[in-house]
């Protein structure tokens, strides 16, 4: 970055377990071909995020490979977050006219105002809600994790975890003809709103897998396909434990450094059950001949309109209430589903 230093940004740091500060910073100008972007609202990822403030990743590796705002690694203190809508302010020398005032999408860290090449932006869709527009990322990965487990007709489909990932995973599962689409999370909330993301049934948790499969109807076939989304490791043996004969796994939950303890040797190797890993920053081989980044990229944006994720917002803080935003997902209380931080839109 180049140009001279005029004022002063809001940034968003880690800077201990379960500690997280706001600090001011200088705010550069932006170079030939890159914008200052001034932020309007950025959404707190409950998964990875909350890995990294309870300290429960592996101290030095890498905060994200795929994105140069978060080319560190997880050492105390670091800024992080991926998900933030803002407005093209300022250009530099060589970029468009076109983008002056454009409502841009950027997989940056929490922080009032930044700067960054012009190519590192995504413009959002003319009449999108900045609101449903932060969802990208989120809703990104749900539709890989759907692409991952290629859903049939007639299956039985059993997610587990009904946080933002696993509610964006339900809603796209809803359009597909299957013959159940059942969800399990602990929160009662999280349950409420399974049901109207498009699941047919919602369970807790607690629920015993034979019990699961009774109530749901799958006493005989199990379950065709099943989402572990719930970031909870011991989630994979009740999976193992619901799927049939030749059924996917697939999971799509980043455990940090919690232990994953697997019991496969039940019925595991006899009912030839395919457990897939799943995440957003590759496509699989298999799709690639026919599937691209951007293509995923653009059907994303047409998910985002269809469902309007906005709704899932329960908590709306300001930056400088980070550390009370971060508590409040903390204590798991039932009433969160997506928080985000919303910026002062005055210079």
């Amino acid at each position: 970055m180049s140009g001279a230093v005029r004022r002063n940004r809001s940034s968003l740091f880690f800077v201990g377990p379960k500690e997280v500060r706001t600090k001011k910073e200088p705010l550069p100008s932006p170079g030939r071909d890159e914008v200052l972007v001034r932020s309007l609202v950025s959404a707190v990822s409950a998964g990875t995020e909350m890995l990294f403030y309870r300290n429960q990743v592996d101290e030095g590796i890498q905060l994200d490979a795929a994105l140069s705002a978060l080319d560190g690694s997880f050492r105390y203190p670091f800024k992080y977050g991926y998900a933030l809508v803002g407005k093209i302010e300022e250009r530099g020398k060589e970029v468009a006219k076109e983008w002056q005032d454009r409502l841009v999408f950027c997989f940056h860290p929490h922080e009032s105002h930044f700067v960054c090449p012009l190519a590192e932006v995504i413009p959002i869709p003319k009449g999108m809600d900045a609101e449903d527009a932060v969802f990208l990322p989120f809703m990104e990965a749900a539709l890989g994790f759907v692409m991952d487990g290629r859903p049939i007709a007639g299956e039985n489909v059993v997610v587990l975890g009904q946080g933002i990932m696993g509610l964006l995973t339900t809603a796209i599962l809803s359009s597909f003809p299957l013959s159940r689409l059942v969800t399990l999370d602990a929160l009662e909330a999280r349950r409420q709103r399974s049901l109207i993301m498009g699941a047919d049934r919602s369970f807790d948790s607690s629920i015993a897998p034979a019990e699961l499969l009774r109530r749901s109807d799958m006493d005989e076939s199990k379950a065709d396909l099943v989402f572990e989304i719930s970031g909870n490791p011991q989630a994979i043996d009740f999976a193992l434990s619901i799927a049939g004969f030749d059924a996917r796994v697939v999971l799509g939950s980043w455990y940090g450094n919690k232990p994953a303890s697997v019991h496969l040797g039940r019925e595991f190797h006899r009912n030839r059950v395919h457990m897939i890993s799943s995440q957003v920053s590759s496509l699989a081989p298999s799709l690639q001949g026919r599937w691209s980044k951007e293509r995923r990229l653009e059907y994303t944006w047409r998910l985002l309109n269809k469902v309007r994720p906005s709704k899932l917002i329960t908590h709306r803080y300001t930056l400088e209430d980070a550390p009370s935003a971060y508590r409040t997902i903390d204590t798991k209380n039932e009433e969160v589903g997506q928080l985000v931080f919303m910026y002062d839109e005055r210079r």
